[in-house]
């Protein structure tokens, strides 16, 4: 099955799988990976213009691993995830979003540059 897109996990993400347990991690990466081949909002979900999420549930913990979409290449679109959470509320913190959104414009920025430099 073709790939909708690939992922860029940023190092944030990394350290917070890391301090997860290996189970949790796991279905995390499951469901980023199902994520890649189908069109599912229980999965990938678009919280704002920008900022949009990857959903996992599991063993009562609702984990959140925020994004963002970079389709500068002309050849592969791909999904940045900038970091992860544990969320405790109904709605995503706003502190969060504007994570995200602080980390994409970094990102897009320093792209740019080694763009430029090439």
């Amino acid at each position: 099955m073709d790939k909708l897109f690939e992922i860029i996990i940023l190092e944030e993400v990394l350290e917070f799988l890391k301090g997860l347990q290996k189970k949790h991690s796991e279905k995390i990466l499951y469901n980023i990976r199902k994520s890649q081949v189908e069109l599912d909002s229980e999965l990938f979900k678009k919280l704002n213009n920008e900022i949009w999420e990857f959903r996992t549930l599991y063993q009562g913990l609702q984990y959140r691993l925020l994004a963002f979409w970079d389709k500068t290449s002309e050849n592969q679109t791909f999904v940045v995830s900038t970091h992860g959470f544990v969320k405790k509320r109904s709605k995503v913190p706003d502190n969060e979003i504007q994570k995200a959104m602080q980390i994409r414009e970094k990102y897009l920025i320093e792209k740019g540059l080694k763009n430029k430099k090439k």
